[in-house]
């Protein structure tokens, strides 16, 4: 038996006003990525995103998707996504811009670049923040990014002595 490979991007929707988008579903940002493949690329366009075509993932908080196709049409899919201007769902009109961050073989490759891409976004915010409280938020989430088990809890036990020292 021969193993059907697919592609997956990894995307973020970009819009201004970020309580927009608790709106999208994954089923309005499938139709959406499909009308604009047929609209670029035509019928042949449209018949190869029909096949095996689907959002693995949304979050609509983050605004993180996650879109999966089949290998050999992954570069018409991606060459679509700049031509996405708004998104229709639920009768309301979301106008956004898919950000294309990672194209990867398997969703494991995606989530590993998702946690990178996260961590790097974190560092970026550290500077700019305007108390030590909001430091320290920023600090620990990076730390909850790349930290697991016993590195965390020492990390912890370590944070809580240097709070007690400063008292």
């Amino acid at each position: 038996m021969v193993r059907v490979k697919s592609r997956y991007l990894l995307c973020e929707v970009n819009v201004s006003d970020r309580s927009r988008l608790l709106l999208l579903d994954d089923r309005a940002v499938a139709a959406t990525v499909k009308a604009a493949v047929a609209r670029i690329h035509g019928d042949y366009g449209a018949a190869l995103c029909s096949i095996r075509f689907s959002v693995k993932y949304l979050n609509a908080h983050t605004g993180i998707v996650f879109l999966r196709f089949p290998k050999k049409c992954y570069r018409l899919l991606w060459s679509a996504l700049p031509f996405i201007t708004c998104i229709e769902t639920r009768g309301q009109k979301i106008s956004c811009f898919l950000n294309c961050l990672h194209v990867g073989g398997t969703m494991r490759t995606c989530q590993k670049f998702l946690i990178r891409y996260n961590t790097q976004q974190l560092h970026r915010m550290l500077p700019k923040c305007k108390n030590e409280e909001e430091k320290q938020q920023v600090q620990k989430a990076i730390l909850n990014c790349s930290l697991t088990g016993k590195n965390k809890e020492a990390f912890e036990e370590e944070s809580e002595s240097e709070e007690d020292e400063e008292e």
